[in-house]
């Protein structure tokens, strides 16, 4: 499967390069990628571009969890900002920066109906609403984001870049002017990050179970029950982490669902005001501008799976802290859940059906955690 990745980051360096000024020199040659792809990693892992000089990219990414956050748990479920108080938290448990690059620009597509009746008709997008259409735009937001790195303006951040260690590296690729237009220069900053972020390095295909499919390894009985009942119609769970006959396996259909997730009342935005709720998809400006407001509140996009055994804690906001806890929550039905969903309204068929409950056993919620443990990159 790595060769998928390989051609996937010379497409997406030739063409974020065509679209911009200061496009690199040498175009989309091998050199020029390994370049753009070592250019972006030092920007991704500087903690200098913050307003203290304490967090980067890297610092919510981390390789380590699986390119999340490392220091959340469903007491502390979401990222603290450079500032480090009161009033530098998010709002959102960061998801992973991981197989990012494979999820499709954000777009109202034709009305889907999965197998449940449940009707998705957005996919795609950057952050867990969609809210950047591609990885470059994605890349910018948290450089200015109060509650992350909270820098000034653009600017500011180009102002760092252009003094920082690698800032030859930088000129380099986009001339020996490319400091010299901020908003050139911003987008370029960003473009790195996303080559970086589009490398075989973020995106490894080398888990126990890329290794099985490519027939170098084997499942464990458990293992191979759990791929069972994950792609089955019993646990369903491959109806949006979807399991492709070709091209990478993602495990994510990319669309958006409300599935109920509870209200985590650790939330600093909730902590902050106890009426607060995370509208979602419904707080995306294209879906506001599209009148879609009503239907896709409390909608998020379905997450990758991949590494997903480092990435607790689990759900938008971190309500959950285990594998074994995600599962429960789909095996019973919403009136039994632990807590009242953040959003009662459209939520998807399947878990709001009076038939809902999967019926799963322990050892067969023990087979799925296994199963799902074999998407750890090695």
């Amino acid at each position: 499967m790595r060769y998928i990745v390989a051609l996937f980051i010379t497409s997406f360096i030739l063409v974020s390069g065509c679209s911009s000024s200061s496009s690199p020199a040498g175009g989309g040659t091998s050199n020029t990628v390994a370049a753009m792809q070592s250019l972006g990693k030092k920007i991704f892992f500087d903690t200098n571009l913050s307003s203290s000089s304490n967090q980067s990219c890297g610092s919510c990414h981390d390789p380590a969890a699986g390119f999340a956050d490392p220091n959340v748990t469903v007491s502390a479920p979401v990222s603290e900002g450079s500032e480090k108080n009161i009033n530098s938290f998010g709002n959102r448990n960061a998801p992973t920066a991981a197989y990012a690059s494979f999820t499709p620009v954000f777009a109202k597509t034709t009305t889907d109906t999965t197998t449940d009746g449940t009707i998705s008709n957005y996919q795609g997008g950057q952050f867990l609403d969609g809210r950047r259409p591609d990885l470059m735009e994605q890349a910018k937001d948290p450089f200015l984001n109060t509650v992350e790195m909270n820098n000034v303006d653009a600017a500011d951040v180009v102002t760092k870049v252009s003094n920082s260690t690698y800032a030859s590296d930088f000129t380099a690729l986009f001339g020996s002017g490319a400091f010299d237009n901020i908003n050139t220069a911003y987008d370029n900053i960003a473009k790195a990050i996303a080559a970086f972020e589009a490398s075989s390095e973020v995106n490894k295909f080398s888990s126990k179970f890329d290794n099985v499919m490519g027939g170098t390894d084997t499942f464990t009985a458990s293992e191979q029950r759990g791929l069972d009942l994950f792609k089955g119609t019993k646990a369903k769970c491959a109806n949006c982490h979807t399991i492709p006959d070709s091209g990478p396996v993602l495990f994510t259909n990319h669309r958006y669902y409300n599935i109920g997730t509870p209200s985590n009342l650790a939330n600093p935005a909730v902590i902050a005001s106890s009426g607060y709720i995370d509208n979602g998809l419904a707080e995306n400006t294209s879906v506001i501008n599209a009148g879609d407001v009503v239907t896709t509140a409390g909608k998020f996009r379905t997450p990758t799976l991949r590494n997903i055994a480092l990435t607790a804690p689990y759900m938008h906001n971190g309500f959950y802290q285990t594998l074994d806890q995600v599962i429960n929550h789909y095996d019973i039905q919403i009136s039994q859940q632990f807590a009242t969903p953040e959003i009662s309204s459209n939520i998807a068929n399947e878990l709001t059906n009076n038939n809902n409950a999967l019926g799963l056993t322990d050892t067969e919620k023990t087979d799925l955690v296994n199963f799902m443990k074999t998407l750890t990159d090695l």
